[in-house]
């Protein structure tokens, strides 16, 4: 698949997955696309941990509540640390582990959907107080010093993609400046997801 296709094909999936196994090979093709993602700094503060075994994936999907991706037939588990990238001239520390994983979760979403894969980026439930990402990092015998930030579900959807309706590029692109007035959605809805 050429990029601009992945970039504009890649929707999240909500839906049932096929049974059909995800290659390790693809596995770590995903992987590998996140982890070439840029780091700020260099501090590298992503690891990943792919889930390929079905016994383990289903005790951890026993985990997640609400279970999006309870049929997926493989999944990525996005780690994260907290390394101080510098000290500002006022005495704060700068660190750039969000941005980190944001851009490798994106990588990887782009190259499953180049692979043919479905997947959506689970970091809500993950991460709220019922704390379902640490007792997943706890399975997994993940260090304290590493935070289980997201997962990602990956496989052949089985379900049609139910596309959002997204506004329109002059609603959220301008060139040269903030525009006096910016063009509002059609009433009936129609733009294109």
């Amino acid at each position: 698949m050429e990029f601009t296709e992945a970039v504009l094909s890649r929707h999240s999936y909500r839906g049932k997955y096929e049974s059909t196994p995800v290659s390790r090979e693809h596995l770590k093709q995903i992987m590998e696309a996140g982890l070439a993602a840029p780091s700020g700094c260099n501090k590298q503060n992503v690891s990943l941990i792919g889930i390929d075994d079905p016994a383990l994936l289903q005790r951890l999907l026993a985990v997640m509540d609400p279970p999006t991706c309870a049929t997926a037939p493989a999944m990525i588990c996005v780690l994260t640390q907290h390394r101080v990238a510098y000290t500002d001239g006022n005495g704060v520390l700068r660190c750039f582990n969000v941005q980190d994983y944001s851009a490798a979760i994106e990588n990887m979403l782009l190259a499953i959907t180049a692979l043919g894969y479905a997947s959506c980026w689970i970091e809500g439930h993950i991460t709220d107080a019922d704390m379902q990402g640490k007792q997943m990092a706890e399975m997994l015998g993940v260090p304290e010093e590493y935070d289980l930030i997201c997962v990602l579900p990956v496989g052949i959807p089985a379900e049609p993609f139910k596309l959002p309706r997204k506004r329109t590029f002059e609603q959220r692109a301008w060139f040269n400046g903030f525009p006096a007035e910016i063009p509002q959605r059609p009433k009936n809805g129609d733009a294109k997801g």
